[in-house]
């Protein structure tokens, strides 16, 4: 059984590659999209349906498909739905209790919060008025975003990576303004042995080795390769090389 309530550690395949004497991730998985609480519909995923991501989403891939994982992320979603206050309240515990977990260890604890959903951290405060980033100053936060546009550059410890779609041109277009705001881009492709050495103009590096996205060098292309319903995209969120 799992030490912390909402989030976890170890049992993402991609976050394990950079886990060792320098690192260590938790990540918190919840319902994304549309999930319904009491009868009103919440969004976590703002972007999905513009993005055209909500059919291949990563929520289903690996573990995401087995229906203890899909309920588990039901209800936390529910959770921070039905009662903010006390789920954030739960979310700061877990991520004192890694950091100190990650000390005794030496290494650097890292954090993602939008391991399923795409939720403005930033903008939710804690009963202290801190958000979870200025509570925890030591803990290195990451996350990928659709939203281009997302202000956290006041936020050392919170790095975004914008996440590329061409399901819609709109979308698309925002390829460089969301790295003029920052962040890089993390471009889904359907072949890991086609990927190119440069990408609209962008340099692209292999996102697969690890998923530590805030020591990746600024101004380029995250390459990921398709899993599991992304496989058979042919919305234009899967891109072929």
């Amino acid at each position: 059984m799992s030490k912390y309530k909402l989030i976890g550690v170890g049992t993402n395949a991609k976050t394990i590659k950079g886990d060792g004497s320098e690192y260590e991730t938790a990540i918190l998985y919840m319902a994304p999209f549309k999930v319904v609480v009491d009868g009103k519909t919440h969004n976590s995923c703002a972007m999905a349906e513009q993005a055209g991501c909500v059919k291949p989403c990563l929520n289903l891939a690996g573990r995401g498909a087995f229906s203890n994982v899909i309920a588990a992320r039901l209800r936390k979603a529910t959770w921070f739905y039905q009662d903010r206050a006390a789920f954030m309240a739960q979310l700061a515990k877990d991520v004192a209790k890694f950091a100190a977990s990650c000390a005794k260890k030496g290494v650097q604890p890292c954090v993602r919060l939008n391991g399923t959903t795409d939720i403005r951290w930033e903008l939710i405060k804690l009963e202290n008025g801190l958000s979870i980033f200025e509570a925890f100053p030591d803990v290195q936060f990451y996350d990928y975003t659709k939203i281009s546009n997302r202000k956290v550059s006041h936020l050392n410890n919170y790095h975004l990576t914008w996440s590329y779609s061409g399901a819609n041109a709109s979308y698309a277009a925002q390829l460089d303004s969301a790295i003029a705001n920052g962040m890089n881009a993390a471009v889904v492709f359907r072949d890991q042995n086609t990927i190119p050495a440069m990408w609209q103009d962008y340099a692209v590096i292999d996102g697969d080795k690890d998923d530590l996205r805030h020591l990746d060098p600024k101004g380029v292309i995250v390459a990921l390769y398709a899993k599991g319903p992304a496989k058979k995209d042919t919305s234009g969120f899967v891109v072929d090389a």
